[in-house]
């Protein structure tokens, strides 16, 4: 027995052996440039960094990870009340992480860094604009795995695309990754600053087209958000860096839209627009769950109470069909968060369901990385918190016209039909100074309005960030879950756990972590 355990254990290395080896030869394979070399295309590989379909807003994205776990763990889209609906997909939670990791986008980034470093001192020079655009997405993406799971594989992951050899990546602590993230980003900024783009860089770059003052305003908006996302706990760093970012806009560019509230999010926001040939859209991974109905509390609170002209661009009243004839509802009205799936079922009718054009039937609905909005409301907690009460309402009011603009941009650009108009200047002023969300109060008050504003923005879209800064903000105050009654399943967590896959391949390395991997564990800047 004894015996057969050794030849099974090498059965298992050899083919994990051939496994990584054979990712290895693929992206060799996939990259040499014919016409130049035979060392791998760099530009290329930025390509496949940035053509990555956690990047987009893509079927698989959202179905397997995004709707099952984050949205309902953020009321940002409805979810069927039932026993298994905090429970982790173990299988899903595995394709995620394989996608970063096998070979993934830090495999693609170890092949960049390999083919880099076998450069002369002179030809690297022209590859740096490639190195440093693929390391701002790198960081942004591992950022959310952080913000996922804690401690990850980071500094060691990907050693064999590097150096031909396997070595089972250790698990970097959550904190120092921050750091070497924040430090990071600062030096890309410096780097951009004086770089000039090229034709070269300009065909590789999908997501800014060699724009690389987009590129410094992505940069640095990226590391606001770390930066705030730290804020609990290193308040001190937090409050330094950001307010010197803040107050020097020429050193230190920023995502918001020139801090106007009518900004063009199709050329201001990172976004990664679909390939020309994707024909497809979100319409199978709305409603297989199904999550294509309105959510409570975003609809019936926050959204129909102030009147927020953000309810015609989100949602559709839906209705019944009446003798043969679909007869609309009258009002929005969203389903109770207490409703059975049984009730559900029998009643969906009567309420609202997602605006299809914006969203979820429309196959130009691109991948959002950084939306002008997030960059404001941002600038308007911080500005609470260390700067004056005028520059956060300021940055407040602007942050919500571009939420607007955002919403209403993405219904215009849609490949479906029913385009809707976007309401007036006096209707946007009256709902940001005359509602309920108008920025008055103590700061306490004002706080949770900026929180709240901030995870309507995201909404399920990006709800990796709306489930980040609930967790570190506790705002918006979402009604109760509905409690499972599955042991230990009872309410969402505070975070995912690893993959069995990682426990398996890299157990060695997982024992290090493994008595902090459960799901009510907090990451390191949730102290709420």
């Amino acid at each position: 027995m004894k015996k057969i355990n050794h030849i099974l254990l090498f059965a298992s290395l050899l083919l994990t052996l051939f496994s990584f080896q054979s990712c290895k030869t693929e992206l060799e394979d996939r990259y040499t440039d014919p016409e130049q070399t035979t060392e791998p295309n760099i530009a290329a590989f930025l390509t496949q960094i940035l053509n990555n379909s956690r990047l987009r807003s893509e079927y698989w994205h959202y179905r397997t990870f995004i709707f099952t776990h984050h949205a309902r763990y953020t009321q940002t889209a409805y979810f069927e009340n039932e026993n298994t609906m905090y429970q982790q997909s173990d299988s899903y939670t595995n394709d995620y992480w394989r996608d970063f990791y096998a070979p993934g986008m830090i495999g693609v980034y170890r092949a960049m860094e390999r083919s880099y470093n076998g450069l002369t001192t002179e030809e690297k020079v022209s590859r740096d604009l490639f190195m440093n655009a693929a390391k701002v997405v790198l960081y942004d993406q591992a950022s959310k795995l952080v913000d996922n799971f804690g401690d990850i594989p980071f500094s060691e992951a990907g050693s064999l695309p590097l150096t031909d050899v396997i070595k089972l990546g250790k698990f970097d602590d959550q904190k120092e990754l921050y750091n070497t993230f924040l430090t990071g980003l600062k030096e890309v900024n410096t780097y951009f600053k004086t770089a000039t783009s090229t034709n070269e860089f300009n065909r590789a770059d999908i997501l800014n087209s060699g724009n690389l003052i987009k590129w410094r305003k992505y940069t640095n908006s990226l590391r606001l958000r770390l930066l705030m996302r730290i804020s609990n706990v290193d308040e001190n760093r937090a409050k330094t860096e950001i307010m010197e970012i803040l107050n020097n806009p020429n050193e230190y560019p920023i995502v918001d839209g020139s801090n106007n509230g009518e900004y063009n999010a199709g050329s201001d926001d990172i976004l990664l627009q679909p390939l020309t040939t994707y024909t497809s859209s979100l319409i199978d991974a709305v409603r297989e769950l199904p999550s294509h109905y309105a959510p409570d509390y975003m609809l019936n609170t926050v959204l129909k109470t102030a009147d927020d002209p953000r309810m015609e661009v989100l949602f559709d009243k839906f209705g019944e069909t009446v003798q043969g004839k679909f007869v609309a509802n009258k009002t929005f009205q969203a389903m109770p968060i207490t409703f059975t799936a049984a009730q559900a079922n029998a009643q969906y009718t009567k309420y609202a369901v997602v605006d299809s054009a914006t969203a979820w039937i429309n196959s130009k609905l691109p991948g959002v990385l950084m939306t002008a909005s997030e960059t404001n409301l941002i600038k308007a907690e911080a500005q609470e918190r260390w700067g004056t009460d005028v520059a956060a309402k300021t940055a407040y009011e602007t942050a919500v016209k571009q939420s607007i603009s955002f919403y209403y941009y993405l219904n215009a650009n849609s490949s479906h039909q029913v385009k809707l108009t976007k309401p007036s200047s006096e209707v946007i002023n009256k709902l940001i100074t005359e509602s309920n969300i108008a920025f008055s109060g103590d700061k306490i008050t004002k706080l949770k309005l900026i929180g709240t504003q901030k995870w309507l923005h995201f909404g399920w879209l990006q709800a990796e960030q709306a489930w980040s800064e609930y967790r570190r903000t506790g705002y918006p105050t979402l009604p109760a879950f509905p409690v499972s009654t599955l042991n230990g399943l009872q309410a969402p967590p505070v975070r995912l756990t690893y993959p069995s896959s990682e426990m398996t391949n890299n157990s060695e390395n997982y024992q290090a972590v493994r008595a902090k991997d459960t799901r009510d564990t907090k990451i390191f800047w949730d102290v709420n």
